[in-house]
C-alpha cells in the first residue's frame, strides 16, 4: 500500500484506467466476434460498421496501435465480403 498522497492517488487513476480499458476491450472483441460469426452479409455489414467505429476509437484513444487496427479492419473486411459472395 502506497504512503505518499501522490503514489495513492496514482494507483486510484490506475485502477480506474486499468477497468475502462478492460470493458473497452472486451466490446471491442465481442464487435469482432459479431462480425465473423454473422450468417447472412447484411448482418456482417452491420455488425462491420460498429466494429470498425471500436476500432478507430480505440486506435484513436491508444487502447491498441493505430497499425492493429487498421489490420484488424481489413481482415474483418474481408470476411464481411466473403459472406456477401
Amino acid at each position: 500500500m502506497p504512503n505518499l498522497s501522490s503514489s495513492k492517488k496514482r494507483m486510484r487513476q490506475s485502477i480506474a484506467r486499468t477497468k475502462r480499458n478492460r470493458l473497452q476491450r472486451g466490446a471491442l472483441r465481442s464487435a469482432m466476434k459479431k462480425v465473423r460469426v454473422a450468417q447472412t452479409s447484411g448482418e456482417a455489414s452491420e455488425a462491420f460498421a460498429l466494429a470498425e467505429r471500436l476500432l478507430d476509437r480505440a486506435a484513436l484513444k491508444h487502447l491498441i496501435h493505430r497499425n492493429k487496427a487498421a489490420r484488424h479492419k481489413s481482415r474483418l473486411l474481408a470476411v464481411v465480403q466473403s459472406k456477401s459472395s
